[in-house]
């Protein structure tokens, strides 16, 4: 599990195939589960100066990987111990989909992002909610049918990627998990309408997350 706040901002060295091989100055052990752009890897091997992870085809399939260029910058986040202080969200890694940067707004104390996505990411995307993006616990601002805005702050600009972004960057995309585990649960129960959730139910699963 993670808390989606970034601890440094790494190197690729390569990616060939299913192996990323990352600068990092992380002294992970191997099985660690660090993320990645967002991304849940594991350490399987290390190399002067950086660590070797593998990933899965339903990861590549699932992920900017366009990001992963040689000495492309990328945001780390070791896995969170018992014990840590948390911040943030949760995170899980576990990428939902990918976002596209359609506009970028430079304000006086602030900088919004509009990120693109499909319609399954946007039913997870609730105002005032949580979203990671490329790794980084947000809030989001408002939503519509073509995507949702971010509303970065400075701190956040200089000392993550977003500082750097541009418009047309691909972004990687984790719901917040108690939305997305809320909205599979109605979804399922809406397929049977004897099954369907009264207010109450509703209620109930609210004071259970």
């Amino acid at each position: 599990m993670f808390s989606g706040l970034v601890r440094e901002i790494a190197r690729v060295k390569s990616f060939t195939n299913n192996t990323l091989e990352i600068y990092t100055d992380y002294q992970a052990k191997l099985g660690d589960s660090i993320a990645i752009n967002g991304a849940c890897l594991t350490a399987i091997a290390f190399f002067q100066g950086g660590v070797t992870m593998e990933l899965s085809n339903h990861t590549k399939q699932h992920i900017a990987i366009e990001n992963f260029t040689p000495n492309a910058k990328v945001h780390l986040e070791p896995a969170l111990s018992l014990g840590d202080r948390f911040d943030g969200h949760i995170v899980q890694g576990h990428i939902d989909g990918i976002g596209t940067i359609s506009y970028i707004t430079h304000n006086a104390d602030s900088s919004d992002f509009f990120i693109q996505t499909n319609e399954a990411m946007l039913e997870l995307m609730i105002p005032k909610g949580s979203v990671c993006v490329d790794g980084i616990s947000l809030t989001i601002v408002d939503s519509n049918d073509k995507g949702f805005k971010l509303t970065i702050i400075p701190h956040t600009l200089k000392n993550t990627l977003f500082g750097e972004y541009q418009i047309g960057r691909k972004v990687n995309i984790e719901s917040d998990v108690i939305t997305r585990s809320v909205v599979s649960t109605l979804r399922n129960m809406s397929r049977n309408s004897k099954n369907a959730l009264s207010w109450r139910d509703i209620d109930m699963m609210n004071l259970n997350y």
